[in-house]
């Protein structure tokens, strides 16, 4: 029952804002509480250093990446070989989220500097360990140019 709340207000927001969006590039970023922002700060840590070890950790045991144009990728040990690379750059912001006992989601944007537009958009489902740390089951992410 929780999680269909969940996401009948996730899709209460999308429909929302869907019309927001359509004059302006990108919604304004939310305060994330600490618990959810700790996931975005150490995810951009660790893309930076490029430390696919580090990133999978994050990840929920049985976590997906959905990377635009390609394949999803599931697992840790999967996530750890898809991430590992170069790093670069990343600056991660939240335009909304919400949470429900144990499953959440954050929806977002991401540049490569801060302060710079953004160059593309994620959503991340997450869930909390019993131990109260928040990983995440699924990160989908695309970039902002047009693939037409």
């Amino acid at each position: 029952m929780r999680i269909t709340a969940l996401f009948a207000s996730l899709t209460l927001f999308i429909a929302a804002s869907a019309q927001a969006q359509e004059s302006s590039a990108s919604p304004p970023a939310v305060k994330l509480p600490p618990e959810l922002a700790r996931v975005l700060s150490d995810y951009e840590v660790a893309w930076r250093a490029g430390d696919g070890a580090a990133l999978s950790r994050l990840f929920d045991d049985d976590g997906f990446v959905l990377p635009n144009g390609e394949p999803a990728v599931r697992g840790r040990a999967a996530i750890r070989q898809f991430y590992k690379g170069p790093g670069g750059p990343l600056v991660l912001r939240a335009f909304a989220f919400a949470s429900e006992g144990s499953v959440g989601f954050i929806i977002g944007g991401f540049s490569r500097q801060e302060g710079q537009p953004d160059v593309g958009k994620f959503t991340l489902t997450v869930r909390k360990t019993t131990e109260g740390r928040w990983l995440i089951v699924s990160d989908m992410d695309n970039g902002n140019r047009s693939q037409r």
